[in-house]
């Protein structure tokens, strides 16, 4: 397995081939690209690093009620398809949520069986697999399609082809309460991608609200109050059981951090060293 990273707002301001020669210079080994663009490709390929998946566009209205736009998202995914094939580039991260996050996710499934089976179908002629983020959606709908157990046995129900998988990311497991290492025994081999990233449970906030939010806004970024996202390794996550369990299960890609901590945002120096920081956690069990 590699070490990689998401690309953080402030790195991101950097520029690829600044970016890339840094991500080099701290012993990273792949970046995650927000989309299909030659010429970051190109600034990683002169910096001696690997894609670790890429985001693209279209999902939203692909999960649309409306079935001319629809068919639009449907034909956007397959061009990005497409630009990825191009580049050398085979993970797609797309996180299912529709363009409309009050439609109930069992209405978007009932889209999703319908436009994403010649979604996946394209991928997979082009030697591109799918990764579904299990990132819930924002309150109070949290419309994501692709987010838990439940779901994922009935979307790899429907769709069956290997081209269709998971980006496993406990952070999220943690915060909805699902056994994050259950999840790896029975969807260890629908595994594409994984985010390095961590939840610290805010047993204050648990205690004052519950899972359901605070009244009042809270100080804390990336938070719900009674959780907050961090670093791997300064979390609820048993990192070296993941690794151990990930290798079982046959998955020999890119580990890319996901920098979502209060602790280490606002500004570039703070994003650096909570990339620094995270990948010698994960280095210390891998």
């Amino acid at each position: 397995m590699k070490i990689g990273m998401r690309l953080p707002g402030k790195i991101r301001e950097m520029g690829y081939d600044r970016l890339a020669a840094w991500a080099k210079s701290v012993g990273l080994e792949a970046v995650d690209l927000p989309s299909p663009d030659p010429e970051a490709k190109a600034a990683l390929d002169r910096n001696g690093l690997g894609v670790g998946s890429v985001d693209v566009a279209g999902v939203g209205e692909a999960l649309s009620r409306d079935e001319a736009v629809r068919a639009k998202g449907v034909a956007q995914l397959k061009q990005e398809i497409d630009a990825m094939a191009q580049i050398g580039a085979s993970t797609l991260f797309c996180c299912l949520i529709p363009a409309d996050r009050t439609v109930p996710r069992a209405e978007s499934f009932a889209i999703f069986k319908e436009t994403f089976p010649e979604v996946v179908k394209h991928a997979e002629g082009k030697g591109v697999s799918l990764a579904m983020e299990p990132y819930p959606g924002p309150a109070p709908h949290y419309p994501t399609l692709g987010c838990t157990p439940e779901m994922y046995r009935a979307m790899f129900a429907a769709i069956e082809s290997p081209a269709l998988g998971i980006c496993y990311d406990p952070s999220h497991y943690v915060r909805m309460g699902i056994d994050y290492m259950r999840v790896l025994t029975e969807f260890g081999d629908r595994v594409r991608h994984v985010h390095g990233k961590d939840t610290e449970v805010l047993t204050e906030g648990r205690y004052l609200h519950g899972f359901y939010g605070p009244t009042f806004p809270g100080k804390i970024g990336w938070s719900g109050g009674d959780w907050r996202y961090c670093i791997p390794g300064n979390g609820e996550v048993n990192w070296a059981k993941v690794v151990a369990n990930l290798r079982i299960a046959g998955y020999d890609g890119v580990i890319s951090i996901e920098l979502e901590d209060h602790v280490y945002g606002g500004s570039l120096e703070a994003n650096q060293q909570g990339i620094v920081d995270a990948a010698r956690n994960l280095r210390r069990v891998m």
